[in-house]
């Protein structure tokens, strides 16, 4: 691979506005207006970068990223987008692009990912981040909005406050601002300040040395020295004991800390980001949160839209989980029924996100090889998991030949169309073409007879209490 030349699949006016500081820099520039030239340039002059347009005329970046023989040609693919989606981001993305940007291309950002950049590892992803293998979706504008902040603010030094319910996805945008800054090669250091009480969280961030309390049997590095030249995540900020905050606030002020019992300073560099699901404007007007920290720490604010208040991505979100289930444990392909679908568009989500991936999980094991996901598997009723654990999917076939029923012709329709019968009879001649009609189905038998399998069932043993089958 030349570290000096770079393959462009688009229109000239999306590029041009770095081909001349790239000629300078020394780069050798080729270009490609086809499938098949750009494969033969990748594979016998081996570009650093591709930068490619998602399409034109004949020519699709999806082709491209398919005919490539390995992953490490794939993430050379940087996709310009004249007008990008969420989804087209997440498709691309998941087939192997390095990264999705949108057009034109700009100098500052094209200069981070050269080769012998510091910065070249770090992607700036229009919508999608992939840290511990989950993704950061989101179209409606409220996400779009937060995302682009982030994307904007990232490789800066600058305090992040991260604001939001909880399951929101807090912790995911502070890995995505770390993946995406100057820093991503160094720790990502993630501290609950709600798990540990004042005295140990101090030691937690800022280490101690041996002695220095009882059960202090050695020095011990904090979270803070580990953080160096990375970032560090403070959990639920909003929960720390008001005496810590000073401290907290005199290490950012300073950026060095004080071992619990040390009597040196430790010099840090370290990007600060916070979080909380408290108001934590009214902490601070209330006294509940220091001020000066609030102030120190907000540079930034990003308040992430707790689910209910982006419907938009319920369906994109829940469908991407149902994938990534699905591949897990080794199922077929499946998707939400029509009323599954309209369940989890109108259900509030107080878990928000993270709810949602849980209940995907459970669906997608509970649904099994079925291929289509359906309310009872969200076991909203305890009705819905007896279903489930006494009724699978597929079923060997009910036998019905025993039922004794000399009103009914084999078939199962009436003798005499003009007779009337008393319900319960209808109810038992319905029942019964039912399991008919589907082999014995009691599943797709409870389906057609718009109830549930757990009222045919009952329905069953009371016939069979009744005499109404041979045994």
């Amino acid at each position: 691979m030349s570290s000096k030349r770079i393959l462009f699949i688009a229109r000239s006016e999306l590029i041009s506005p770095v081909l001349s500081r790239l000629r300078d820099e020394g780069y050798e520039l080729l270009m490609s207006e086809s499938l098949d030239g750009a494969l033969k340039i990748i594979r016998h002059k081996s570009p650093a970068l591709v930068f490619s347009q998602v399409s034109r005329q004949a020519y699709r970046v999806q082709d491209l990223l398919d005919a490539l023989d390995s992953e490490e040609q794939q993430r050379r693919i940087i996709v310009i987008a004249e007008q990008g989606t969420a989804q087209e981001a997440q498709q691309l993305l998941e087939a192997g692009a390095g990264d999705y940007w949108l057009a034109p291309l700009e100098w500052e950002k094209v200069k981070t990912i050269l080769p012998g950049s510091a910065q070249k590892r770090c992607q700036t992803r229009i919508n999608v981040s992939k840290p511990r293998g989950h993704y950061i979706i989101g179209s409606h504008p409220a996400m779009q909005k937060v995302l682009a902040l982030a994307r904007q603010v990232a490789s800066s030094r600058a305090s992040v406050f991260i604001s939001g319910e909880s399951g929101t996805g807090k912790e995911m945008f502070a890995r995505f601002l770390h993946n995406n800054s100057p820093r991503c090669d160094g720790p990502f250091i993630a501290v609950n300040c709600a798990a540990l009480p004042e005295h140990l969280l101090e030691s937690e961030l800022f280490g101690h040395e041996k002695g220095a309390f009882t059960g202090a049997i050695s020095r011990k590095v904090g979270k803070f020295e580990m953080a160096h030249q990375g970032t560090i995540l403070l959990d639920e900020i909003s929960e720390m004991d008001p005496a810590l905050q000073a401290k907290l606030l005199r290490v950012l002020q300073e950026s060095e800390i004080d071992r619990v019992g040390g009597t040196d300073t430790v010099p840090v560099d370290v990007r600060v980001l916070a979080t909380t699901n408290r108001n934590i404007e009214e902490c601070a007007r209330k006294g509940d949160f220091r001020q000066d920290l609030f102030y120190r720490l907000n540079v930034i604010p990003l308040r992430l839209p707790p689910l209910r208040e982006r419907r938009d991505d319920i369906l994109l979100l829940a469908n991407h989980f149902i994938r990534d289930f699905s591949t897990q444990y080794g199922l077929p392909p499946m998707e939400p029924d029509q009323e599954a679908a309209r369940w989890l568009w109108e259900y509030d989500w107080p878990g928000n996100v993270r709810e949602l991936q849980n209940l995907m999980e459970r669906a997608v094991l509970l649904a099994g090889s079925a291929g289509i996901i359906r309310t009872r598997h969200f076991l909203l009723e305890d009705e819905d998991l007896q279903n489930i654990l006494e009724e699978p999917e597929k079923s060997s076939g009910e036998d019905v030949s025993g039922y004794f029923q000399p009103e009914v012709k084999s078939d199962g329709s009436f003798r005499d169309d003009d007779e009337i019968y008393p319900i319960y009879e209808m109810e038992k001649r319905m029942i019964i073409k039912s399991l008919k009609k589907t082999g014995g189905n009691r599943t797709q038998a409870s389906d057609l007879l718009g109830i549930s399998v757990r009222t045919l069932r009952n329905k069953l043993s009371e016939y069979k209490k009744q005499g109404l089958i041979i045994t």
